[in-house]
Formats: structure tokens, C-alpha cells, sequence
């Protein structure tokens, strides 16, 4: 480990308490530094989505952090995926290697175990938000939608894709997130289907809702994923989201309507666009983005949260690596995550139009692709294909 007197910037200021921001954190404080972060949330945010870690890089940032035993712990232990058709009969499935990865666990639940191992070393500022960030020779200087005024060394936005530090210091959002035609949504519920470690999807045109267990079979997640231009709403007013989704989706059939009933009273509805953060450069003077702030690759790639915990590590090694000099170790993160991320991003490419099918003929091709997967003989060249992505990255080895 470089030697903590040495660093130059130890007090750093992270945007966001999700993924990305407490495991860079963690990363900050074993090599010397100082990290604060600050999160919208009251609390800790639990539902999402499941998320996955998929090969060698992935894997070895949760061994070298020490928590792939609190991980696997958790995991969902997912199988196969099942498309069903209106009276909920089975007519094909997907290999759980397709969409659960090495090891799959709840977002909420990660957010838990990098929480625990960050709490004792890390302030956490929950219930505010950066609205200023102003930088000086000496540093800069931040301004709180509650707290008073601060100063710190560095800014890190990991306040994902819609990004409050992005936009105060880069510049609108229009300008670097890409819509991709898609909007989702997904919240908790319970298992009415009586679901044992898989899920169940019903696609019809431009439309996919699908119900999975999570939880040890304990609870389910609802999702729905529907095509549509950009939309016009307040990301703030969940009521305003559950109308959207309710309009879209009326009169569909199977599960629908009984998922949309619960949906009133779910406490973790999530709705938001499918989009990528496309953007030619990361940091700017003292400020720098990380995750999906920075390189949102969508969920359509598969690759956000262990491209996010990559980030993390690489931010906080090369950061070591220059003594704390940010426009050294900004510029050495950048270098060393810009091709990794351009492959993470393209695989996201023409997954909508299989995921989320916009005519009833590619939703029937879909399907009897399924159908026939497992006697082809390329039935392994989809996992094989997206594992090779998440493994584009040699991990420099930077010390402790």
C-alpha cells in the first residue's frame, strides 16, 4: 500500500449508497483515504432487480474485497426461466446460465453486505443531496440540499444514471443518456404462483411481464419491461410511474392484473427508462463518475453491477497508485476501464428486440428459438459469448 502520509486528496466525497459508491469506499479506506458518502435515500434502498457476477474479473474484486462468502450466501440459486402463454402453461424456458450468471444475488442484499463492511470506517450522510459543486486550487467546495456547506479534496458521483454530480458538473443529462426505446419496472410481491427458485414471463407484442421468486421462495419480484418513445414524467412521483405502467399495460392478459392490484401497495416500485451513459471523458478538474453514472451499460448488457464494482476497484488502486494526485490517477482509471466498458455497453446491443419482442412473429421465433436451445449446438455460445465480455479486463494486482 503506498504510504497514507504521502497522499495527496484524502478526503473524498462520494454521490450515492448503492453499489459503485460503498464499494468504492471500502477501496478508499484501505488505501489511506478518507471517504464520505452521501445518499437521497432516508435509508438504505432494498428491492431491485437481481444482479449478477459473471467470470474471473468479477469474481476476484468480491475475493479481494473478502465477501464472496457473504455473497453466495445470499444468492438467489436461481434455475431456468419459463415463457408461459396466457393460461399460464409452459411453451419454452431459459438455461438460468443465460441470466443468472456465476452467482446472482439481490440488489438490496448487496447493497447490505458492502454497507456492513463500509460502516465502521465510512460517514454516511443519508436524506441529502448534492445540488453545487465548486472547485478552487485547494479544493472544492459542496453545497447540500440540507446539510451546511462542505469542503473536500475530491468529488465522486456514483449516483447512477440519472446523476445529480453529473449534471452540476458536466452538464445536462440529454447529453450523454441514450434512451433505447425500452421503460421497466419491478417491485416486490408475494409468491402467489407458488414459485420455487424460477420465474415465469408472458410476452405479448412490444410487452413482457414476468413474475420471479426471490428470497429463498419467501417473496417474488414483478417485472415488466414495455416499448415505448420517451416519456414525460417526475422520477420523483411514484404514483405519477404506477399510472404509466398500469396505462401500458391494461388489458393484458395472464398474471397481469393481479400484479398491477399489488402494485398499489408495493414500497419498492422502481420504474425508469432502459438507457446507456455515453460520455467522452469521466472526470473534470477534481470531480470524477463512476458506475453507472459514468457508463451505464443498461440491464439489457448484464454486466452494470459487476462493471460498477470493477470501476470501484480500479478508481480506488490507480488513485492509490499516483499518491493521491486525481489528474493522474483519474486519467490511469479512464485508460484502463474505456475499452472494458465499450464492450460491456455493446453487449446490450439488439437484446431489446429478443427481450421485449415488437411484432407477434419475432415473439413466436423467440420462443421456438427456446424451445429447440438446448438440442443446438450452439446453446452455450450466448453464456460463453457474455462471460468472454466480462472478462476483457486484466485486474492489476495494487497492493494493500
Amino acid at each position: 500500500m503506498n504510504n497514507a502520509s504521502r497522499l495527496k486528496n484524502k478526503h473524498i466525497l462520494i454521490s450515492g449508497a448503492g453499489v459503485a459508491g460503498p464499494a468504492l469506499a471500502y477501496w478508499l479506506h484501505r488505501r489511506g483515504f478518507t471517504p464520505t458518502i452521501v445518499e437521497r435515500a432516508p435509508a438504505l434502498r432494498d428491492g431491485g432487480y437481481a444482479v449478477d457476477f459473471r467470470g474471473e474479473a468479477h469474481l476476484t474484486v468480491l475475493d479481494r474485497m473478502g465477501i464472496t462468502a457473504d455473497v453466495r450466501r445470499e444468492q438467489t440459486n436461481m434455475g431456468a426461466m419459463s415463457y408461459v402463454n396466457e393460461a399460464g402453461r409452459k411453451i419454452s424456458s431459459m438455461p438460468a446460465d443465460l441470466f443468472s450468471g456465476d452467482v446472482e444475488i439481490l440488489r438490496g442484499d448487496l447493497g447490505r453486505i458492502l454497507h456492513r463492511v463500509t460502516e465502521e470506517h465510512v460517514e454516511y450522510v443519508f436524506d441529502d443531496s448534492i445540488v453545487s459543486v465548486t472547485e478552487d486550487d485547494r479544493g472544492v467546495q459542496v453545497t447540500f440540499e440540507r446539510s451546511a456547506p462542505r469542503r473536500f479534496d475530491l468529488v465522486v458521483g456514483a449516483d447512477g444514471l440519472h446523476s445529480a454530480v453529473r449534471g452540476a458538473v458536466f452538464g445536462p443529462e440529454s447529453r450523454f443518456v441514450k434512451e433505447m426505446g425500452l421503460y421497466c419496472a419491478i417491485f416486490t410481491t408475494a409468491n402467489h404462483l407458488g414459485l420455487d427458485h424460477t420465474g415465469h414471463l408472458y410476452n405479448t407484442p412490444g410487452k413482457v411481464v414476468g413474475v420471479y421468486s426471490a428470497r429463498n421462495n419467501t417473496e417474488a419480484k414483478a417485472m415488466f419491461h414495455f416499448g415505448s418513445p420517451p416519456l414525460d414524467y417526475d422520477r420523483r412521483d411514484v404514483g405519477q410511474q404506477k399510472k404509466i405502467l398500469a396505462e401500458a399495460f391494461a388489458g393484458n392478459g395472464w398474471e397481469t392484473p393481479r400484479l398491477l392490484k399489488a402494485m398499489w401497495d408495493a414500497q419498492d416500485f422502481y420504474f425508469d427508462s432502459i438507457s446507456q451513459v455515453r460520455m467522452d471523458g469521466w472526470s473534470r478538474g477534481r470531480t470524477v463518475l463512476l458506475g453507472d453514472a459514468a457508463y451505464c451499460a443498461s440491464p439489457l448488457s448484464g454486466m452494470g453491477t459487476g462493471l460498477a464494482m470493477v470501476g470501484a476497484y480500479v478508481l480506488a488502486g490507480e488513485l492509490a497508485a499516483a499518491d493521491g494526485d486525481h489528474l493522474v490517477g483519474f486519467a490511469r482509471y479512464e485508460e484502463a476501464m474505456r475499452d472494458y466498458v465499450a464492450g460491456c455497453q455493446k453487449s446490450a446491443d439488439g437484446v431489446g428486440k429478443w427481450m421485449v419482442p415488437d411484432s407477434r412473429f419475432l415473439a413466436w421465433f423467440m420462443t421456438q428459438n427456446y424451445k429447440l436451445l438446448p438440442y443446438l449446438p450452439w446453446k452455450g455460445m450466448i453464456a460463453k459469448s457474455v462471460r468472454r465480455t466480462a472478462d476483457a479486463i486484466t485486474l492489476k494486482d495494487y497492493g494493500l
